[in-house]
């Protein structure tokens, strides 16, 4: 989400918010795979199966989901495909906040509405960031 606002507030340009969407999907996907691969095998309890199955894992889901901001910058004007990815990266986080609430017998909606608060402490700033950078360098 923030990537996309602020990419957008710097840019208004659909392909470097698909570029940038692209990149960091990637790149993000590697990483968190990889940090999960260093994970298991330093704990010394998991086959080498296991591992790459988690690597794997890790690697496809994170991009998959990470890839879902792309189809309404596909099908959509910039500005509406921006507003659709915010509001699909808050509905997401607010099911798997609530859902992790729950799991750990917390309160709903004080874990939902502190991470909703820092979500948007990210966009807020993606945006004024991307504003003064295209400012900056025009």
């Amino acid at each position: 989400m923030g990537l996309m606002v602020g990419l957008h507030s710097g840019t208004h340009s659909k392909l470097a918010v698909i570029g940038g969407i692209l990149t960091i999907a990637i790149a993000d996907a590697f990483s968190d795979a990889l940090g999960i691969h260093i994970s298991e095998e330093s704990e010394g309890r998991h086959v080498s199966k296991e591992i790459w199955e988690s690597t794997l894992f890790t690697f496809s889901s994170k991009l998959a989901f990470a890839l879902t901001f792309l189809i309404p910058v596909l099908l959509l004007e910039l500005w509406t495909a921006v507003a659709v990815g915010i509001v699909w990266g808050l509905l997401v986080l607010s099911l798997l906040s609530y859902r992790i609430a729950r799991e750990q017998k917390g309160s709903s909606w004080k874990v939902v509405s502190e991470h909703l608060i820092v979500a948007f402490v990210v966009i807020v700033a993606a945006h004024y960031v991307g504003d003064w950078l295209s400012l900056a360098l025009s």
